[in-house]
């Protein structure tokens, strides 16, 4: 049966190594594409999907992101002065009237699942959205409400797929899908060799889980890299409950990859109301240029 979804988490933990120095003080979800960062991006994708109650799993060092989406009442004081309406506007509008933010410390790094299972008392006994701020898909409308319009046709939990070159299957989760039951998911492995991949369909940064899922996580131990895997658990929950993958309509960016990030800043930046224009011809401009 389909469940109203009204809670997503947010595991932002994660020290964003790959982009030491810059993540060395600062949370990698913080890092901007254009004017905004990524965890707002998030947010927003999580908001417009219809939820209400925003729980982040943080660690050391994360004390940006609940000042980002904290009230700053000194800047908007300044902003209110200098008749600067349009950034007043854009800083008070993070997180709507109706929504609330909740902050859980994940006290050991022990992998997504246990990220997952921090969340419980939050969530509940209810149905969750899982977003990983740094996948980015540019989807209209975004890829959580996607697959909330799929959870509420035929229910179960969702989980978000996209096709990888099977050269790249040891940096995922792959299914396998019995495609003439809705692309329900007969099978999940984490990170299998090439050889061993069931399929070419990899898991990405959006789930949308029932309850169920945290029984499967405080019982299942540690996997690979001695952590909780959040995939083992959806492999222990499809056993007795029904699992689909979901081909979402939009574009991915890995933005915990640096080249991701730079087409990710790229592609938004070429969007940009403000910025899309000029930065186009800049970059033609670049382009077409004759190296020295």
């Amino acid at each position: 049966m389909a469940q109203t979804v009204r809670s997503a988490v947010f595991p932002v933990a994660g020290r964003g190594t790959r982009f030491l120095p810059a993540t060395k003080a600062s949370p990698k979800e913080m890092l901007p594409i254009v004017d905004k960062p990524l965890i707002q991006y998030a947010v927003e994708e999580a908001i417009q999907a219809g939820a209400t109650k925003l729980v982040f799993i943080t660690g050391s060092s994360k004390r940006a992101i609940e000042d980002h989406f904290d009230a700053d009442s000194e800047l908007e004081h300044a902003l209110t002065e200098s008749g600067k309406d349009a950034l007043l506007h854009s800083i008070q509008g993070i997180v709507p009237d109706g929504v609330s933010c909740i902050y859980i410390r994940q006290g050991e790094p022990l992998g997504l699942g246990h990220a997952v299972l921090c969340a419980q008392p939050a969530v509940g006994n209810e149905a969750f959205f899982v977003h990983l701020a740094d996948d980015l898909i540019d989807g209209s409308p975004g890829c959580l409400q996607q697959m909330a319009a799929e959870h509420a046709n035929h229910g179960g939990s969702v989980v978000a797929v996209e096709n990888v070159p099977r050269e790249n299957t040891s940096s995922y989760g792959i299914v396998a899908v019995d495609e003439s039951d809705r692309n329900r998911i007969t099978r999940i492995i984490e990170k299998p060799d090439p050889a061993d991949a069931p399929s070419t369909s990899a898991v990405v940064g959006r789930y949308l889980l029932l309850p169920e899922i945290f029984d499967k996580l405080g019982n299942i131990g540690r996997g690979a890299g001695g952590e909780i895997q959040l995939t083992d658990g959806i492999a222990d929950l499809l056993t007795e409950s029904p699992v689909y993958a979901y081909s979402f309509d939009g574009v991915r960016y890995d933005c915990g990859s640096k080249l991701g990030y730079l087409q990710a800043t790229v592609a938004y930046g070429l969007k940009h109301p403000e910025t899309g224009a000029a930065f186009r011809e800049h970059l033609q401009q670049v382009l077409t240029e004759t190296p020295e």
